[in-house]
């Protein structure tokens, strides 16, 4: 007998009062009812995450893959994770260069390697090595996100300006998984690496729950991310969209602001931020399909 099955994504937390987002919720509802067909068709919920956030990356409306930002030296790094709940297995890159797609490079960690990490230089070489499609011309390849201006990035305050994008499911057969994809904070420092590609704060999958963070990297790493959530509902019983508040409440107690998308085992998914607004969408067979941006 198959189970309720769902998908959820996101493109970042953070808007700005006053631009036109109209084309990320077009997109973001066109991706996310195409994704609920997928899982409908019988697809699992770690190829509907690696599909969902390729798609994300691709699509150049977010801080993430194609919408990525040069850091201070000129250089676009990018980091990555996706996690298959049922078999507690991942697979992540930070401070990858030239990739297309940063996480198909982090499925291919995980499934080519016995690691769960690669950085820098190691995690470039092992996706030119792999085969994995490269930014031929990047002069052409990327472009302005949605919402963003050249100020934001010309910022002095980078943390102020940051995106990324994930994606969590739930698949029929009631497997999770989640992935998350980004390019970090603009005009970061080369080398920097947030809580994107950290299995276990920037995305964790188990039994339980699925979940991708978006924000201010540093702070979600000071307060335990997605892998926070996960043992708020382990341990002290919570359900998922109170452990999800109660994970950002720690972050804002830090400084920092952000979002979280989830996805429950009964293929219910949870949204909780505590910046301005969070791009995210929702379609599964237990509810309407759903889109917002504030």
């Amino acid at each position: 007998m198959t189970k309720p099955f769902a998908l959820a994504l996101h493109g970042g937390a953070g808007v700005n009062p006053g631009r036109d987002y109209a084309e990320v919720e077009a997109h973001l509802r066109t991706l996310v009812e195409a994704g609920k067909k997928r899982l409908a068709a019988g697809a699992s919920a770690l190829d509907a995450v690696e599909w969902a956030v390729a798609e994300l990356e691709a699509s150049g409306l977010y801080v993430a893959g194609r919408g990525a930002a040069p850091n201070k030296d000129g250089v676009v790094e990018f980091d990555a994770s996706i996690m298959d709940g049922a078999a507690m297995r991942a697979g992540a890159v930070c401070a990858i260069q030239d990739v297309v797609s940063p996480v198909k490079a982090a499925r291919a960690v995980m499934d080519k390697t016995p690691h769960v990490l690669l950085a820098g230089a190691g995690a470039t070489h092992f996706a030119h090595d792999h085969g994995l499609e490269l930014i031929e011309n990047a002069a052409q390849y990327f472009r302005m996100p949605i919402g963003v201006q050249q100020a934001d990035i010309d910022a002095e305050a980078a943390e102020l300006s940051h995106g990324t994008v994930g994606a969590v499911a739930c698949d029929e057969r009631g497997r999770l998984a989640a992935a998350t994809s980004t390019g970090g904070t603009f005009g970061k420092r080369p080398g920097r690496v947030g809580d994107t590609p950290i299995p276990g704060i920037g995305t964790w999958a188990d039994g339980q729950m699925a979940g991708s963070c978006t924000g201010i990297g540093e702070y979600f790493i000071l307060a335990g991310g997605a892998g926070d959530v996960a043992a708020r509902m382990r341990y002290a019983g919570l359900a998922l969209e109170p452990a999800c508040h109660a994970m950002l409440k720690t972050v804002a107690r830090l400084g920092g602001d952000g979002g979280i998308i989830a996805m429950s085992a009964d293929a219910v998914p949870a949204f909780a931020w505590n910046s301005h607004g969070l791009k995210r969408a929702a379609a599964g067979a237990l509810f309407p399909t759903l889109v917002g941006i504030t």
